[in-house]
């Protein structure tokens, strides 16, 4: 079966999870969370979690396991603390719980950062993969860098990307 077929039978709305990671930021302020939350619904999937957590290794890990245990979440978009100062451990926390890492995510993301802010994008990382039977995605922590890799990588293949991992 070739991706088209692939994607006419792929499930149209998925659970959804949104974990910010930021030590700032409140739920309230959380634009770039709440700007996933909305667009997310908004493609006809089901939003079942928001939450804003610190920019701690052990806090992350914990609060992406317990929304994927206990929210039965499909995808799990997780934004901020995907850069390169000593405060920004998303990748660390998340990476190494994937028991199948998505390596085009990251490298397709750079590319289009590249093609819009030039040399910066190598200031921030992205990463995607799976955790038990859920789709990661970590991506950075504005609000423009989410509406890329959301519109351009996530939202179009999501249905896609869940029916090969469940």
């Amino acid at each position: 079966m070739g991706v088209h077929e692939h994607r006419k039978s792929a499930p149209s709305s998925v659970t959804v999870g949104v974990l910010s990671v930021s030590s700032t930021r409140s739920l309230a302020d959380d634009e770039s969370g709440l700007w996933i939350a909305r667009q997310a619904e908004k493609e006809g999937h089901v939003v079942r979690f928001h939450e804003v957590v610190s920019d701690d290794i052990s806090a992350i890990r914990e609060a992406a396991l317990k929304a994927i245990r206990e929210k039965a979440l499909q995808a799990l978009l997780i934004t901020g603390g995907t850069g390169i100062t000593p405060k920004d451990v998303t990748i660390e926390a998340i990476k190494p719980l994937f028991t199948k890492e998505m390596t085009a995510f990251g490298a397709i993301f750079a590319q289009l950062s590249f093609d819009e802010i030039d040399a910066a994008a190598i200031l921030s990382r992205a990463a995607a993969g799976i955790i038990g039977g859920t789709v990661v995605f970590c991506m950075p922590g504005s609000k423009k860098a989410c509406q890329l890799a959301c519109k351009a990588l996530i939202f179009p293949d999501l249905g896609h990307v869940v029916a090969h991992v469940s």
